[in-house]
């Protein structure tokens, strides 16, 4: 019974829109499409690609982003009217894409990137090539030749997420034209099997469904059908600023700075004093009177030097009180000992003549030599 309450309902809702271009429609009751998300657009595959913006679709278990991607038209000189969501009687339901020589009403929808709301303007059929304008789209001119550059009026990109669907509340107020409306009587081709694939693909990744990703789809965009783990693929601009919890709440935290040596060394840090011991090799001059053990004159800082090893000698004992200026006789205990050996050969070379016995027995034989002659 419920199911043929809903069927009576969808009937109703699409008796009153205009005529449906295909029988597959996806009715949601009460539950209204997330919005769209903003991508960039990745680089076609090659030449003679289309452009098929992304969409939300339904199933059994919700709404699932299908990327958008580039597609090759089935015939030369088609172009691809985008599906929409639309408002009726209580209902939101999906009116399927389609192929044909002109593009047709699509609801009003900005889809971005040529499909501004009405009609298409990211390229061109030009006999059996499609050229693409690169003011639209994210074309190489090194890679494809085929391009020309034509700013369009309502030439702008999706900042922010938009209605996805046509009319109700939050939706568009767009109706179709005359013209649109003679693009539907035209003969149209449905979606080619890539495009079905594409769609099926999307709806086998749990992170493209709406109740896990809260409409912020990880792949909004391939660069072919189907490649949804391709490096080129993109995600969601605005994902992580529509996450509840989102880091873009949270103030970035600074990016730590590289310390330089001035940085990282300690600034106005008392350094531990050394007590240096006493030179053994230099006598101080009578002006000079030696500080007291630990004294430092005042603004003078100790040049840093290379100090040689010095030998080991036993430790003399420090002065009680500072030493009075210096004389020959208080020189060091080693200087002392070094002039008593100097000395010590000296002070026989100048003893006493008288006292050196060759000299004596000499001098006493020069003596005894007049007292004889005297006898």
């Amino acid at each position: 019974m419920n199911k043929l309450l809903k069927g009576l309902a969808l009937c109703l809702a699409i008796g009153a829109l205009p005529q449906a271009v295909s029988a597959s429609v996806y009715v949601s009751i009460n539950i209204a499409p997330p919005p769209l998300p903003f991508y960039v657009q990745p680089a076609p595959p090659a030449d003679g690609f289309l452009w098929m913006p992304g969409y939300w679709a339904y199933d059994e278990d919700g709404y699932f982003w299908v990327p958008g991607t580039w597609v090759l038209a089935p015939r030369i000189g088609y172009l691809w009217t985008p599906g929409y969501w639309a408002w009726g009687s209580g209902l939101y339901y999906w009116r399927q894409g389609y192929w044909g020589t002109s593009v047709g009403f699509y609801g009003g929808v900005d889809y971005g990137y040529g499909y501004y709301g009405s009609g298409y303007y990211g390229g061109r059929w030009d006999h059996d090539h499609f050229y693409y304008n690169t003011t639209i789209n994210n074309v190489s001119v090194t890679n494809i030749h085929n391009t020309y550059n034509e700013p369009v009026a309502q030439h702008h990109q999706p900042r922010a997420p938009g209605p996805s669907y046509n009319g109700g509340t939050g939706g568009t107020d767009a109706r179709p034209t005359e013209r649109d409306r003679d693009g539907e009587r035209e003969r149209f081709v449905k979606p080619t099997a890539e495009q079905v694939q594409h769609e099926q693909g999307a709806r086998g990744h749990r992170e493209l469904r709406a109740s896990v990703n809260n409409g912020s789809p990880a792949v909004a965009a391939t660069p072919r059908p189907g490649a949804f783990t391709d490096r080129d693929a993109k995600p969601d601009r605005e994902r992580e600023d529509r996450r509840p919890g989102r880091k873009a709440d949270q103030p970035a935290a600074a990016a730590p700075q590289p310390q330089t040596q001035e940085q990282s060394a300690p600034q106005s840090q008392p350094q531990p004093q050394r007590r240096e011991r006493p030179v053994r090799d230099r006598q101080p001059s009578r002006s000079d009177a030696p500080p007291a053990a630990g004294d430092k004159e005042p603004g003078q800082s100790q040049p840093a030097r290379r100090e040689q090893p010095a030998r080991r000698e036993p430790p003399q004992p420090a002065p009680a009180e500072p030493a009075t200026p210096a004389g020959p006789a208080e020189a060091a205990p080693q200087d002392r000992e070094s002039r008593r050996q100097k000395s010590a050969r000296p002070e026989d070379a100048r003893q006493d003549p008288g006292q050196d016995p060759k000299r004596r027995r000499g001098r006493d034989e020069r003596s005894a030599a007049p007292a004889d002659e005297k006898k």
